[in-house]
């Protein structure tokens, strides 16, 4: 199993979570588990996601996340497990 980390952050709007999974759904992408909250109108979801069935390159994955959050108004990350345990270790 390939798991990621996805986060999304920014001003609420109506439809953010449904073109997050849109796109990851069309990507081949596997939601195991999400999150999320708004508090005084901003958005913050994190999922974590398995990218073992998507059939192009990991980094045109996170690009195409990261545009997709500059069209829908918000900051989207997409990173590799390992990746984020090591950057996120007490």
């Amino acid at each position: 199993m390939n798991r990621c980390i996805i986060t999304v952050v920014g001003k609420d709007t109506v439809g953010i979570i449904a073109r997050v999974c849109t796109y990851l759904a069309d990507k081949n992408v596997n939601i195991l588990d999400i999150t999320q909250t708004i508090v005084s109108g901003y958005f913050n979801m994190m999922m974590i996601v398995d990218t073992g069935n998507v059939r192009e390159d990991f980094h045109y994955l996170v690009s195409g996340l990261e545009s997709l959050g500059e069209k829908i108004g918000v900051q989207i990350k997409c990173q590799r497990e390992d990746i984020f345990e090591k950057m996120h270790r007490i």
